[in-house]
């Protein structure tokens, strides 16, 4: 049987973060927290991950920002932003921009966080190699 895809959840909403990262946890997902977007790339440069889900609105350095350097870093790397709301259109023609592989909208029900990483799990292009 091969392992679970491992997954960094980015978000500094303390609450929302445990929760999906109970949920993952217990379907057997090997899960990262980080609370920010410098925490979340210390940790992709320290080891790999299979998907990031990633927060666009995060105080110092938000997601687009984040997702920017991910980029740089890991140009192939799944990354599913996470929104309240996506009420800023320039963002979101950014998020695209920068090849997100989709969307989960906060306030939805966690079946949904599994539809949304099913999907990109599909679409699964090689893992970043390992820089630990």
């Amino acid at each position: 049987m091969e392992p679970k895809p491992r997954i960094l959840l980015v978000d500094d909403e303390p609450d929302f973060i445990e929760t999906l990262a109970f949920w993952l946890s217990a379907k057997g997902y090997p899960v990262q927290k980080a609370d920010g977007g410098a925490k979340a790339l210390e940790f992709l440069q320290q080891s790999s991950y299979d998907v990031v889900f990633l927060d666009v609105n995060m105080p110092q350095m938000d997601g687009i920002e984040t997702l920017r350097h991910i980029r740089k870093l890991y140009p192939t790397l799944p990354v599913v932003m996470v929104t309240a709301a996506f009420q800023d259109e320039i963002k979101f023609s950014e998020a695209k921009a920068l090849g997100i592989s989709g969307f989960f909208p906060k306030g939805t029900n966690l079946a949904h966080l599994g539809n949304v990483l099913e999907v990109t799990l599909k679409t699964l292009r090689p893992p970043a190699p390992s820089r630990g």
